[in-house]
């Protein structure tokens, strides 16, 4: 990639500031060959191809501060850049603004404006939201690579239970750690299966035994069974709390709330079974138990711990309130409506069933939601003719905001697996890394190594290094100097 200057580019001294304005600047990116002015150059002296108008009053040294190459005999002025990108960046000159092509890699283009030394500003805003979107996606990855290092790292300089606590931590929070960890993840997700099942299955009459005073209630081995759920929830709870690196942060999660929700009724009900009764009437307590039993429900919400899909619809959902919310202002309008209008034709009929509005939001609810349980039902001809318009209607406004959330749902699902299968490339490009690092090693940075006991360590701060120097450049903080002839890919 070339940068040229034709045969009319004057020499330019310390009074060369007129003639800067008036040089004509060819310059030659992958083949494509682009025609600048100093005037239109000028307008930005910042940037690298502004800099080229007065770069050869600085001699040699001046000129390869700014290029690859150069070529005297030519003038031309050598790049080893990207022309593509090179074609977008120079809209700066000409329209004040940049726009990214479709096809190039946000971050690629990120590095080829800071090269020609173009601020970001001139991004157009499109842009930047799909340059931001980018830069998530290479921070989620970095994230679960850290994650994994840091798993995989051993730290000496740690106690033996702060160790003891990241181990234990591993094997209950991630499955794919260790073979155990997989065993007590399905034996995790067995336990809430039964509990689930017990609780449905101790509401058949035929399952339950009477008690002394004639009340129903479940069959001992039922309550055995969810005993023993409860007590492995409990266990699996406190474990993860003691090892818990962030307390309060995984007290406050969601999906801990749920296990206290799931956890909570079992000792409530049975402290208020034997000490409630002399505090209050024994109906009160009953009434209470059952109240709090009802809240069992709560754990079959613990299963989105161990599906990726029930967290997927989660997020999906999180991201289409703005969609749902559109579905419920058309449904609201559309019952308020059609249950006026059905309340007023069926008022000349002498067996109405619509006894006032507010009556009449159930029938417009379940007709416009095409339920029709049939309690409430038109009995005139215009009452049956609104019928009909408000269930069309309730389909049209149904149907409306569903595709959008349908694709939240997919496009979040989708870069959850592009993002698992870059986290792996990734690892097993740091491992070929430093593989690679290990075998061409010198023997004496070995001894070195050994001898300050670093011998741990050393394969996690190598694929550390290899990480954030050479595979994802947007993270590492240090300022990486380009020789001559090195290309942003």
């Amino acid at each position: 990639i070339k940068m040229a200057c034709d045969s009319r580019f004057p020499d330019v001294d310390t009074d060369g500031s007129e003639k800067s304005e008036e040089m004509e600047i060819v310059v030659n990116v992958g083949g494509v060959r682009q025609v600048f002015y100093g005037d239109n150059l000028n307008q930005y002296p910042e940037t690298r191809l502004a800099e080229l108008v007065n770069c050869l009053s600085g001699g040699y040294d001046s000129i390869f501060s700014l290029c690859d190459d150069y070529d005297p005999g030519k003038r031309e002025f050598y790049f080893d850049r990207d022309p593509d990108a090179f074609k977008c960046i120079i809209d700066v000159y000409y329209f004040g603004e940049i726009h990214m092509k479709k096809g190039i890699c946000p971050i690629c283009f990120k590095n080829e404006m800071e090269f020609w030394k173009v601020d970001l500003k001139f991004l157009d805003d499109c842009c930047k939201a799909h340059l931001s979107e980018k830069k998530e996606e290479l921070e989620e990855i970095a994230r679960r690579v850290q994650l994994i290092l840091d798993d995989l790292g051993v730290d000496a300089s740690e106690s033996r239970w702060k160790r003891c606590q990241k181990c234990i931590w591993k094997f209950l929070e991630k499955p794919e750690s260790s073979y155990p960890a997989r065993v007590i993840a399905v034996l995790s997700f067995l336990f809430i299966l039964i509990s689930s099942v017990v609780m449905c299955v101790g509401t058949i009459p035929d399952l339950q035994v009477v008690d002394a005073e004639g009340n129903r209630m479940e069959h001992p081995t039922l309550d055995s069974i969810e005993t023993a759920c409860i007590g492995w929830f409990t266990m699996e709870y406190v474990l993860r709390l003691i090892s818990s690196p962030n307390k309060l942060h995984f007290a406050l999660s969601f999906m801990n709330i749920v296990d206290v929700l799931a956890i909570l009724p079992f000792y409530v009900s049975l402290t208020l079974t034997h000490l409630g009764a002399k505090l209050m009437e024994l109906s009160n307590v009953q009434q209470a138990v059952q109240a709090l039993r009802i809240m069992r429900i709560a754990r079959i919400f613990k299963l989105a711990r161990h599906s990726s899909g029930l967290q997927t619809l989660t997020y999906a959902l999180k991201r289409s309130f703005k969609e749902l919310g559109l579905l419920l202002m058309y449904l609201a309008v559309g019952i308020f409506v059609f249950s006026a209008l059905g309340y007023t034709m069926e008022q000349s009929h002498p067996e109405t069933l619509f006894k006032s509005i507010p009556q009449s939001f159930w029938w417009a609810i379940i007709t416009m939601t095409t339920v029709g349980y049939g309690d409430i039902y038109p009995k005139t001809t215009l009452g049956k003719l609104n019928a009909a318009i408000s269930f069309l209607c309730g389909v049209i406004a149904i149907a409306l905001p569903i595709h959008p959330i349908i694709n939240n749902f997919v496009r979040y699902y989708n870069k959850q697996r592009v993002l698992e299968t870059a986290a792996k490339h990734e690892l097993e490009l740091m491992e070929l890394n430093s593989a690679e690092g290990k075998a061409t090693g010198s023997r004496s940075e070995l001894e070195d190594l050994s001898k300050e006991g670093k011998e741990g360590p050393f394969y996690s701060s190598r694929i550390k290094v290899s990480h954030s120097d050479t595979f994802i450049h947007l993270l590492s903080e240090e300022k990486h100097c380009r020789t001559r002839l090195q290309s942003c890919k």
